[in-house]
């Protein structure tokens, strides 16, 4: 087979765009891994998923990487064209697996290594659904009421000519803000958004809002727990793989979400390259990773055991996160329930104290 065609700047351009699910790819590497184990050859197990996966885009990757091997080149080697697509993590471990001969088994963790990434993911969306869907309707209706329901009961308090409490005030003034402005309210809520975005997207607005985000009281936790999870798999797999220790921290921390883990292991990298043993250059950070890991992570240094050691921290710190995803619609609804008892009490306040200030006017 020959390699694809160079593409045109329109298709370079189109390719940008496009991604390739997470679920798509853990079948490519579980389905390969079966194939290399059962003797079939690489090129023939890239065609056979080539021609099974629906993906479009997905399908011309694994044509241009089958040619590649056909034409003798290493599949790490035709990977490198696509890291947008497979990530840094994954070509590595590629890498290192043709290097040792132990493709099968790299592939078998890159499929345990993504598996628990999308199950993580997937937890986490499962879990914000909730809460998202609430505090969004919660939104809807208070603009509704603001819009629609104030102005008619404001008609009726006028025509009462009655002195209004400030509280009632306040919520006629909002509500005539909002119809008055509401355009100009959209709009720069729109702007802001986008300002936000671009500040947070800047390496000192990301330091401080992930910084925040670590101490924030529920989600702080929850933080904590996936870096250090994917820290200890994503770890532990370079490990397996005989990458060096150095290679592997500086490869773990382009991974992981929070920037405050990733400066945290790349200082640490830093001292490892100077002699210092893991634990010791992760001491300093013990806000971020808990003692009980960096224990484990000394006992596995001592005994020549690191990479099951971190397995084993990981599938624990992986079962808290799904454990805590699980519980928190449960932890979240009483401060949904409150809020909303709040804002529709202020609202019930606001009208029915006119009311009463009629009555004593009579």
């Amino acid at each position: 087979m020959q390699l694809a065609t160079t593409p045109n700047k329109l298709q370079l351009f189109l390719d940008r765009l496009q991604r390739v699910k997470l679920t798509h790819k853990i079948f490519f590497v579980q389905q390969l891994q079966v194939m290399i184990r059962t003797g079939i050859s690489l090129s023939v197990g890239l065609k056979t998923l080539a021609e099974q996966t629906d993906n479009k885009f997905f399908k011309r990757i694994l044509q241009d990487l089958q040619g590649r091997v056909e034409q003798g080149q290493l599949l790490s080697a035709g990977l490198e064209k696509y890291e947008r697509i497979f990530g840094e993590l994954f070509i590595n471990m590629i890498k290192a697996g043709e290097a040792s001969g132990k493709l099968e088994e790299v592939l078998k963790q890159l499929y345990t290594q993504m598996k628990k990434d999308n199950e993580i993911v997937g937890k986490v969306k499962g879990a914000m659904i909730y809460p998202s869907i609430v505090i969004t309707l919660m939104i809807a209706i208070g603009v509704l009421v603001m819009v629609y329901v104030i102005p008619n009961i404001t008609v009726i308090f006028e025509e009462l000519n009655v002195q209004l409490p400030l509280f009632t005030r306040i919520l006629i003034w909002t509500s005539k803000f909002i119809v008055a402005y509401g355009v100009y309210l959209a709009i720069g809520g729109v702007v802001g958004v986008v300002l936000l975005n671009r500040l947070f997207s800047l390496p000192k607005g990301k330091h401080a809002l992930h910084q925040v985000l670590l101490r924030t009281p529920i989600f702080g936790k929850i933080i904590k727990k996936i870096n250090v999870a994917r820290f200890c798999r994503t770890l532990g797999s370079l490990l397996r793989t005989d990458i060096p220790i150095v290679e592997s921290f500086e490869i773990t921390s382009r991974i992981l979400g929070n920037v405050i883990y990733r400066q945290a292991l790349m200082e640490a990298k830093e001292k490892i390259k100077k002699g210092v043993k893991i634990e010791a250059s992760l001491r300093p950070y013990v806000e971020i990773f808990p003692p009980v890991v960096l224990q484990m992570v000394s006992v596995g240094e001592d005994t020549g055991a690191l990479d099951n050691i971190l397995e084993e921290s990981a599938n624990f710190y992986e079962e808290e996160v799904n454990q805590t995803m699980t519980n928190l619609p449960a932890l979240i609804e009483p401060i949904l329930l409150v809020l909303i008892g709040i804002g529709v009490g202020a609202m019930a306040v606001a009208v029915i104290m006119p009311l009463y200030s009629l009555a004593d006017a009579l």
